[in-house]
């Protein structure tokens, strides 16, 4: 392992602000040498850009935020698990609604924002941990109606898993819908319908396809909500092979 070996696998950290400060500085004093890192970095920055930031900033106390990311990623280091963490601070916080909010159905309404935001967090350490063991990210541009949007693939071979990411475009027209393909040896075999919605990114998390072959690439099309064929019939939007 080479000395810029470190760079290349922490370009990640870096974009996402978790590496430790004296990292950091030593990363930013190598991208004003290093042309290739400081693509690599402008990539994922524009390529994560959309991603939904719901919550006002507010500065953490030193080292918080790799914890946090660490415990998303699955590279947590403390003895606690991420679960056990989410659950200690979900009973102090049902414990101080028991005590100070009279009434129980504010107690079971917010019991059940507490357990939908529990399963948010679930769904997104999923989604996090497939996108940080990407083997392949394939990205396609894609300009519809005046609105600029791409589709965005997290291929990970360890688990079988792809998250595709639809962002930018249009709501489908009525009538139709954008449809997502895997491409494979034998065929094209049908993967999900995806909503988009210009002011968020859509998530899909898809398995391999059974049957078609040995998946080579994808493709998305603007279909009929008629079309029951097994093969595509409208609009290629995209295409990408691996």
């Amino acid at each position: 392992m080479n000395p810029h070996d470190w760079y290349t696998e922490h370009r990640l950290d870096f974009v996402t602000r978790t590496l430790e400060r004296s990292e950091e500085r030593s990363f930013a004093d190598h991208l004003r040498l290093c042309d290739e890192c400081t693509a690599a970095v402008r990539e994922l920055e524009r390529d994560l850009a959309w991603l939904p930031l719901g919550a006002l900033p507010v500065q953490p106390r030193p080292g918080f935020r790799r914890q946090i990311v660490q415990s998303i990623l699955g590279e947590q280091r403390s003895a606690w698990p991420l679960w056990a963490a989410a659950a200690a601070v979900a009973a102090s916080i049902l414990l101080a609604i028991t005590a100070y909010v009279p009434g129980k159905r504010d107690v079971a309404r917010l019991t059940n924002s507490l357990s939908t935001q529990t399963m948010e967090l679930t769904a997104l350490r999923d989604s996090l941990s497939i996108m940080r063991q990407a083997a392949r990210v394939l990205q396609a541009r894609i300009a519809m109606n005046g609105h600029q949007g791409g589709l965005l693939i997290f291929a990970d071979n360890i688990s079988h898993r792809w998250n595709v990411v639809l962002h930018g475009l249009p709501p489908a027209p009525p009538g139709e819908t954008y449809q997502f393909w895997f491409i494979c040896s034998d065929g094209m075999v049908r993967g999900a319908t995806v909503t988009s919605d210009p002011s968020r990114p859509a998530f899909i998390t898809l398995g391999m396809p059974k049957e078609g072959g040995a998946v080579v690439g994808a493709a998305l099309t603007m279909e009929s909500t008629a079309n029951v064929s097994p093969h595509p019939r409208g609009k290629e939007l995209a295409h990408l092979m691996l």
